[in-house]
Formats: structure tokens, C-alpha cells, sequence
């Protein structure tokens, strides 16, 4: 089942890059308390994910947060060290690069992606979501190729 707006966000545990290396955050450090933009993508360093969908949302960070967001997460199922390596290579400072390489919150959301036929075995799917205080109120899922629901000029629309 897939999440819905008005859903909390399941109580999963993922990583980050700190530091000395990956370190274990949970949902309820990301979510609780704070109005969050998390988008999700089926893989770093992918073509229109690199291309298009995480700049979008380095190029406009700062007008994210001006409107009242405190975190913008990117989130891929790849490992902490992908993670932080792609973040590096797009200047993405102002974003936490979530690793979620174990598929749990992905899995927990509904959104995963069968990319077998591609040899990416279970990815996410291309989503973004506003949550506050842990409650989903805004859920934008791509229903085909591209960056159009998910795009950070999109979910501007609705902060």
C-alpha cells in the first residue's frame, strides 16, 4: 500500500555520510518537529537524476527554505558513501543526502521500483513529498519518465 497524504512517516532507520563515515538517522530525527522536502530518485549519479532533478532542487535551496522548510532530503537506494560522493560532486551542501540501501523506508512508503531489467535491482521510485511534524501533506509521484511532479520548481509550487 502506498503512503497517502495525511500518513505519517514510518519509523525506519537509513544512513547519512558524517564525518569519520555512514552514521544511522532515523525518520523521527528527519521528520519530527520540521516541515521537510524529501525527493527521492532511483539512483546517484543516473542520467536525469544528475542531470535534472537533484540540481533543480541545489539551484533552489535557498528559495525552498525561505519558504519555511527546514531540511531538503534527496534519498536513493545506494549506500551512505554513494550518497556523499554524489552530494560532493553536485554541490548539494544545503541537501541531506539520505542512503537507503537496505530499501526500508522505500519499501515502507510503497514506492519501490522494480529496475531488474536494467541490472538496478529494487530502486524507489521518482517522488517528492512534504512532510510536516511527520505527516505527509503533499505527495507528488512520477508516473513515467522524466521529472515533471517531483521537480523542485513544482513542490515549490505548493510550500
Amino acid at each position: 500500500m502506498t503512503i497517502q497524504v495525511g500518513d505519517s512517516v514510518p519509523a525506519c532507520k537509513l544512513k547519512t555520510m558524517g564525518a569519520e563515515g555512514p552514521v544511522d538517522i532515523t525518520t523521527a530525527e528527519i521528520f519530527d518537529g520540521k516541515k521537510v522536502v524529501l525527493f527521492a530518485v532511483p539512483g546517484a549519479f543516473t542520467p536525469g537524476c544528475s542531470m535534472t532533478h537533484l540540481p533543480g532542487y541545489v539551484v533552489n535551496a535557498d528559495k525552498i527554505k525561505a519558504a519555511g522548510v527546514d531540511t531538503i532530503v534527496c534519498m536513493a537506494v545506494n549506500d551512505a558513501f554513494v550518497m556523499g560522493a554524489w552530494g560532493k560532486a553536485q554541490n548539494a551542501e544545503e541537501i541531506l543526502m539520505l542512503a537507503d540501501g537496505n530499501v526500508e523506508l522505500t519499501k515502507a512508503l510503497g514506492l519501490e521500483l522494480d529496475g531488474s531489467g536494467f541490472g538496478l535491482g529494487t530502486r524507489s521510485q521518482r517522488f517528492a513529498m512534504i512532510v510536516e511534524d511527520g505527516k505527509v501533506t503533499q505527495l507528488n509521484v512520477e508516473t513515467g519518465p522524466g521529472v515533471d511532479v517531483s521537480s523542485a520548481e513544482t513542490i515549490m509550487q505548493s510550500l
